[in-house]
This record gives structure tokens, C-alpha cells and sequence, in this order.
């Protein structure tokens, strides 16, 4: 039976996703144009050889409309005979990306293929694909859920309030996540995944003298009335700093089967074991994580005392304190690199950011075998086993 390997993976700095951040000034179809110039120039491959390029990007309207894929591939120079398509599963786009693509090259219809993704939310702000006044579920969701959905910040909270989650604890992991990256970056430990691009060389949310008794200060970000009568469970403990920001960037991993990477001369960095995704409630939306982290386990055979190293998801300190709590992971091994709440959260370009940091980790700390799983909104969550090779 083929497999899919990962030969090579990268992704640019990540920008604050506001004007003035320093990659608020590129179309995202450069942000993502970049990043493939670089896979290919990283990895040596002949672009011609590539069978399919498959992007994920959330907000697909605007500079983000019309299949940004294809044009980040024929303004990066590659052939125009090779195809590309734009991907939505919500925050885990790319990392759905991944898994249409290995999945393609287990299948034999792939033997070359880049997964991918991007989001400039300075310029596409979340939520432009959604006009005022447009309804994107329609009158059956409606009716199915007659209380309404709620956003995720809300979600965040029904979390928190579900598992106990303190303040103390949320702003302690984020600190955490920001400290964990702060030394990342000092000990060199982004510098073989990252393309520097627009002046930016490093990620420009992390925050490395922030504290729990500076995050002790913020006002949570979601406190409303209307809500706080329906959920009176809610302490509203989530805030800008136990939460992802918004973020400017692109990254990509170029997947071949083993076979196909040594009669090329590639190195494969990991070899994409097992895949899941599962659904799970939308109310609160973010913790598809847990049953998804459980199903790729058992698909892949594992434990998971068998993984070495983790990729949750930071886009609330909710969601992976849950997890946490859930699976009984060691927290050492969760997001050894920091996680969103420091690097920043790209919506469609985190899935491939994760596995980028992944697999450059996986190979600098010796782990065998790793996972990555990322929550969505609406209520589901992809998964993914990484083996060493």
C-alpha cells in the first residue's frame, strides 16, 4: 500500500492581522504566492511534477475570492498546467488540505501535491464572506436550534464554565504559550520553517515579557447581557489575552508518497499515519478536539502515551485546558513551541502552520510520533498522526 510523506514544509511570519501590521501591506495572494516559491525552491522539485495544489483559506470573498490558490500558484511563476483549488473547513482548512492531499497520494491519484493555506485578516477581516443581514444557516438550523448559535467567544465561555476552567488557570497557559514561543525563537528553533517576507522575520503577536498578572487585567471580551441571561453558568473569564489574536500569514508542506520522494531525491521529514475528523455539538462548537484526538488514535493504533509531541489548536486557552483535562496528556508535551495565543491564528493558514512547526520539532527533539488536531468552527475538528521516518 503507497503512503504520504511530507518532504518539505514552511510558512512565513506570522503578522498582526490589523492595518499597520507588517504584513498588512501584501495581498494575500502574495502572503501565499511566497510561501509556495519557497516550498519549491526549499525542496528542489521541478513544479511541473506537482498534480495538484489544494489551499485553505476561511473568509473566501474580496482579495480571498476566486479560488486564491490558483492565482497564488501562477503569480508564485509555476506552470499554469498545474491545477489548485481553495478549501473551507473553518480554522482547520489547511489542515483538511493535508488530508485531501495525502489522502489523494495513498489513492494513487497523486504522486506530487502541496497543501496549503492562507488568511490576511488585515485585509480581510473575519466574517466579510457574511454581508449584514445574511443568514448562512437557513431556516433549518433555525429550527433545530431554536435558542440560536452563538459566536465562538460565547463557546469559549460555555467551555470554561463546562470544565471548571479559572481565569487563573486560562491566563497562566497563556503566558505560557507566549513564554514557550519567546524561547523558540531565541533558541533558533522557527528558523528552518520560516520565509522571512515584507521585513518580518519573526512572529509579531508573541509577547515575551507578558505575565498571568498582566493578563490578570484585561476585561473579558465577550461579557453580554442577553448572553449572561441565557447562560447564567457563564463567569466570563475569556479574554484578548487567553484567546488567539487576529493574523496575517501563509504556509505550506509539499506531500509525496515514499517511493516518489526517493526516485526525486527528497527527504521525508514524516509520514502522515492516520487521519480523523469528527463532528460535534455547535453550541459549543470548539470541542470536536477531544473526540477527534480519540478516533485518530484508535484509527492509527496507538496510545497516547505512544506520542512524543502535540499540536491543540490555541484559539482559546478553553479549548486546550479541556483537552487537557479530557485525554490526560502531559501538558509538556502539548505545544512545545508555544502555541496561536502567542504565534497568531491565520484562520486558513494555521492547519499547515501547526504540521510546519510539527514536523521541524519532531526532528530537532527525536519524537516518533506526533499529533495534530485543531478545533472549527461550527462544531468540528480534524486530527492527524505524523510518524518519524
Amino acid at each position: 500500500m503507497r503512503d504520504a510523506v511530507i518532504v518539505e514544509a514552511v510558512r512565513t511570519p506570522i503578522g498582526k492581522g490589523k492595518p499597520g501590521g507588517a504584513l498588512a501591506g501584501t495581498h494575500p495572494v502574495e502572503l501565499l504566492a511566497h510561501t509556495l516559491e519557497e516550498l519549491v525552491g526549499r525542496s528542489g522539485i521541478d513544479p511541473a511534477l506537482v498534480d495538484d495544489v489544494i489551499g485553505g483559506t476561511v473568509d473566501q470573498v474580496g482579495e480571498q475570492a476566486m479560488n486564491t490558490t490558483r492565482w497564488a500558484w501562477l503569480s508564485a511563476g509555476f506552470p499554469d498546467s498545474v491545477p489548485a483549488t481553495t478549501v473551507d473547513r473553518q480554522c482547520g482548512s489547511s489542515q483538511q488540505a493535508v488530508h485531501f492531499a495525502a489522502q489523494g497520494v495513498v489513492a494513487g491519484a497523486y504522486d506530487v501535491v502541496v497543501a496549503c493555506g492562507v488568511e490576511s485578516m488585515s485585509r480581510v477581516p473575519m466574517w466579510s464572506n457574511v454581508p449584514p443581514g445574511a443568514d448562512p444557516f437557513g431556516p433549518g438550523v433555525a429550527a433545530r436550534f431554536p435558542g440560536g448559535l452563538v459566536p465562538q467567544g460565547i463557546s469559549a465561555e460555555l467551555i470554561a464554565a463546562k470544565w471548571s476552567l479559572s481565569r487563573e488557570a486560562m491566563d497562566a497557559f497563556a503566558a505560557e504559550s507566549h513564554g514557550r514561543a519567546a524561547a523558540a525563537w531565541s533558541a533558533g528553533a522557527f528558523d528552518a520553517e520560516v520565509a522571512p517576507l515584507a521585513g518580518l522575520s519573526t512572529d509579531e503577536s508573541v509577547r515575551p515579557t507578558t505575565t498571568p498578572e498582566i493578563l490578570a487585567g484585561l476585561r473579558p471580551a465577550f461579557a453580554d447581557p442577553g448572553y449572561a441571561e441565557r447562560f447564567p453558568q457563564i463567569d466570563w473569564s475569556v479574554t484578548a489575552g487567553n484567546s488567539s489574536p487576529v493574523n496575517d500569514g501563509a504556509s505550506a508542506v509539499l506531500i509525496t508518497s515514499s517511493e516518489t520522494a526517493e526516485r526525486l531525491g527528497l527527504r521525508p521529514l514524516a509520514r502522515l499515519h492516520s487521519f480523523a475528523v469528527t463532528g460535534s455539538d455547535p453550541l459549543l462548537m470548539l470541542t470536536g478536539v477531544i473526540p477527534a484526538t480519540e478516533r485518530v488514535l484508535r484509527r492509527a493504533g496507538l496510545d497516547l502515551a505512544d506520542v512524543d509531541l502535540f499540536e491543540v489548536n490555541e484559539a482559546f486557552a478553553s479549548v486546550v485546558l479541556a483537552w487537557l483535562q479530557e485525554t490526560g496528556a502531559d501538558p509538556a508535551k502539548v505545544n512545545v513551541n508555544g502555541g496561536a495565543i502567542a504565534l497568531g491564528h491565520p484562520l486558513g493558514a494555521s492547519g499547515t502552520r501547526l504540521m510546519t512547526t510539527l514536523v521541524h520539532a519532531m526532528r530537532a527533539r527525536g519524537a516518533r510520533y506526533a499529533l495534530q488536531t485543531m478545533c472549527e468552527a461550527g462544531g468540528l475538528a480534524n486530527a492527524t498522526v505524523l510518524e518519524a521516518l
